[in-house]
């Protein structure tokens, strides 16, 4: 182990430094506890062994420094009592001291010492990598946790954490966002003619070809059932509809054969509003107006997008 020995007693130094290293540790001495200080910093030792009266920081002053400073790592502190009082080596103790000795020092006392610093430090930082573990996991939880596990795609809760933000940045920096909705058309008939397993597939795939038409900065999520929403910063109503148009060909270019009773091969059909600040209002209501736009592309024969808002001048079907 890295130890520092604070001592301003010549003689008591040399001794634990002999000592120190006829036991097989690296030993750094200083005479006073403002070098001990700045030796801490510099050395990074795992023990300190500390006298309780000396120039500068005093032994419980530079062990309540080191605690409250040094939190990624736990160095073992030992307060040295010349007189061996009672009062000195409790106040020791309350300033963070792990054990102490009373001068003149003993080797086997010392060395008893460094055993328990040994086995309190691997324990320290075995408890360290234990934190770091669980950090990681908590952090691979979170992200799980945020995704729909059948499309890989951000999912509803994800959507629900980032619509906070985004109305925070429409509102505070006039940001603007389009918001498109997209629905498998049919999918309830694919599904029951062909079974849950393949409509998973066709889920998987469409979400593939969906994610693979967004542009750096899109956002995409699985946002029920066959439903997908898409958020489009900084977009227009038309270059919103240009935008879904890209997903809706994409899925078309799949060329999924669909039951002969609702068409030829499986679409979608999307609908689209704008989130600005010069129409201010939930981002809720903003879903819903792409909802209704998404609703009157199905009556208006599906396989189609439409748009529907404040901002939405009639400009009709951007095929």
């Amino acid at each position: 182990m890295r130890i520092l020995v604070a001592d301003d007693d010549a003689s008591s130094r040399l001794i634990v430094k002999a000592a120190l290293r006829n036991l097989g540790h690296e030993c750094h001495t200083v005479a006073d506890g403002d070098q001990a200080w700045s030796a801490f910093q510099t050395q990074l030792p795992d023990v300190v062994i500390s006298d309780w009266q000396m120039p500068g920081l005093t032994g419980p002053q530079l062990c309540r420094k080191i605690r409250e400073r040094d939190v990624s790592r736990y160095v073992y502190f030992i307060i040295v009592s010349g007189q061996g009082l009672l009062s000195e080596i409790l106040e020791g103790m309350t300033a963070g001291a792990d054990d102490y000795l009373v001068k003149p020092l003993n080797s086997d006392n010392l060395q008893i010492r460094l055993i328990a610093a040994t086995r309190v430090t691997a324990l320290h930082a075995q408890l360290a990598e234990n934190r770091t573990e669980l950090n990681e996991l908590n952090h691979d939880l979170k992200a799980i946790a945020r995704r729909d596990p059948l499309t890989r795609l951000r999912n509803r809760r994800a959507l629900d954490e980032d619509l906070e933000f985004l109305e925070a940045r429409v509102t505070r920096y006039r940001h603007r966002y389009c918001v498109g909705l997209i629905d498998i058309d049919h999918f309830k008939a694919y599904n029951d003619a062909f079974g849950h397993q393949a409509g998973d597939r066709i889920l998987q795939a469409v979400a593939s070809q969906l994610k693979a038409e967004v542009r750096s900065g899109d956002a995409i999520y699985r946002y029920g059932g066959e439903e997908f929403l898409c958020v489009f910063p900084e977009q227009s109503m038309a270059t919103g509809i240009q935008a879904v148009e890209r997903m809706r060909s994409a899925v078309e270019r799949l060329a999924v054969r669909q039951t002969d009773a609702v068409g030829a091969f499986l679409t979608v059909s999307g609908g689209i509003a704008v989130m600005d600040a010069e129409h201010p209002r939930p981002a809720s209501a903003v879903i819903k107006e792409a909802d209704e736009a998404l609703y009157r592309a199905k009556q208006l024969g599906r396989n189609r997008v439409e748009g529907l808002g404040p901002v939405d001048s009639l400009m009709g079907n951007a095929r």
